[in-house]
């Protein structure tokens, strides 16, 4: 069970925000709000405008505004496409 862990993605509209390894992460979709772990089945939905939180494999969370967008897990692959993203100041050095 060491190897569970997500693959997360999160681009904007006109720029790369961040990528890595993650054990958890939260967002606000149009239905409401959704927490992945490694295993969740397969969803694809509309992101809503609000907070978006990762928890690093190594590291401490990090938090990203977005407004809207979609949200995509398959194969504990996590894919954001936001249409304006903005890392939190709760990020530490930690991101790349």
């Amino acid at each position: 069970m060491a190897s569970a862990e997500l693959e997360v993605e999160i681009v904007a509209a006109d720029h790369f925000v961040w990528s890595g390894p993650a054990t958890m992460v939260k967002a606000r979709t149009s239905e409401g709000e959704i927490g992945i772990l490694p295993g969740h089945s397969p969803v694809l939905a509309l992101l809503g405008e609000g907070e978006l939180a990762i928890q690093p494999v190594s590291g401490e969370r990090i938090v990203v505004a977005v407004d809207s967008g979609f949200f995509s897990v398959d194969s504990n692959r996590v894919v954001i496409v936001a249409d304006n993203a903005t890392i939190g100041d709760s990020v530490s050095a930690g991101n790349r």
